[in-house]
């Protein structure tokens, strides 16, 4: 076998070189399939806890005089934000033939119970800055500047720095590409991620940087992340339910609310009732008008059940030893959400 030339030794290195480079492949491919086989953490989507309150709108037909009919409605509102309730829902508990949507005098069908307390209830709700584009002049608004401020966490000031906030979409064209102008309360209209039909409220997660120009950009999100993300209350959602049943049945949570309280100076006492920290997903706490959750049931032919606490998991009363012979509605959440604040455990479903 005669000597090597210099071509058959440059072949053979050649082949060294590739070999050498096949097994480093080889090995990175082995350690990047063994980190790809490793069980990846499973993430579980974190979900709130919700209270809802149900309220009767023929709470307002109590009120003397329509300045104080918008002041029940504030008192309504207060307490629902002091004891972070997520919705709130008028109920009609006046049945068919005399409902708070039709009424004998022109007075009443001006000021619709019902439709009034929604009303004032989205009005104190919407941050100051958006009421201009969100609330036209409107009769159930004509007494609003006697309401207290709720000063809730998303109702912010002009130099406060939080890094959500509440907006609307502006008429202004988008620029190509762009998307849609939302006024957030700042000295300049917000760009956001998407176009967007005008007058839409929006929530916005702010871009923690700023453009040359001095234009903030920010992405839409739902109304429920802020407090996902930052543990802050971010007010309330108000529907109405047509009657007492529709409370339960337009539930717009999945599966409904998993723990229910009826209240009346006719359900179990509050002291005697044993709680043990309740769990709940989505509760529901229901007060009746004037006449009670009873009067309420009378009205509602679509309910068969001859007693309204069979509707609920605990109908209690939650000041046994009251002194005045009826408790107002408006008394009755303060004190029902106070009694129940450390009787209760919200929990989140898995």
């Amino acid at each position: 076998m005669g000597p090597k030339t210099k071509q058959s030794w440059e072949k053979l290195n050649h082949m060294k070189r590739e070999l050498k480079k096949r097994k480093t492949e080889f090995k990175l491919r082995k350690i990047q399939d063994a980190s790809s086989s490793k069980e990846l953490p499973v993430v579980v989507k974190k979900q709130l806890s919700t209270v809802s309150i149900a309220i009767p709108g023929s709470i307002l037909d109590n009120a003397q005089s329509p300045e104080l009919r918008t002041y029940l409605a504030g008192q309504i509102a207060r307490a629902a934000c002091i004891y972070q309730v997520d919705e709130i829902i008028v109920f009609n508990d006046l049945g068919d033939e005399e409902n708070a949507y039709t009424a004998a005098t022109e007075e009443r069908k001006k000021l619709k119970s019902c439709e009034q307390l929604v009303t004032l209830l989205q009005y104190l709700e919407c941050p100051q800055y958006l009421r201009k584009h969100l609330f036209p002049i409107h009769n159930s608004l004509k007494y609003a500047g006697v309401l207290n401020p709720l000063d809730a966490p998303h109702h912010l000031r002009k130099d406060d720095t939080f890094h959500f906030r509440e907006g609307v979409v502006l008429t202004l064209p988008p620029k190509p590409g762009k998307g849609s102008y939302v006024d957030v309360g700042l000295a300049k209209p917000v760009i956001v991620d998407r176009v967007l039909e005008p007058y839409y409220r929006v929530t916005v997660k702010l871009n923690s940087t700023e453009t040359l120009s001095n234009r903030q950009y920010g992405n839409v999100v739902s109304p429920t992340t802020p407090k996902l993300e930052s543990g802050k209350y971010w007010g309330y959602t108000v529907r109405v339910a047509k009657s007492l049943n529709e409370i339960f049945t337009k539930c717009p949570y999945s599966g409904g609310y998993d723990l229910t309280f009826g209240t009346s100076d006719k359900g179990a006492s509050v002291d005697e009732t044993e709680f043990s920290e309740k769990k709940y997903n989505h509760c529901l706490i229901a007060f009746g008008g004037l006449q009670g959750l009873e009067f309420a049931l009378e009205n509602d032919n679509a309910l068969n059940v001859d007693d309204v606490s069979l509707l609920f998991d605990y109908y209690i009363n939650t000041c046994p030893k009251q002194a005045c012979r009826t408790i107002r509605t408006e008394e009755a959440v303060l004190i029902t959400l106070a009694e129940l604040r450390t009787k209760l455990k919200s929990g989140t479903s898995t």
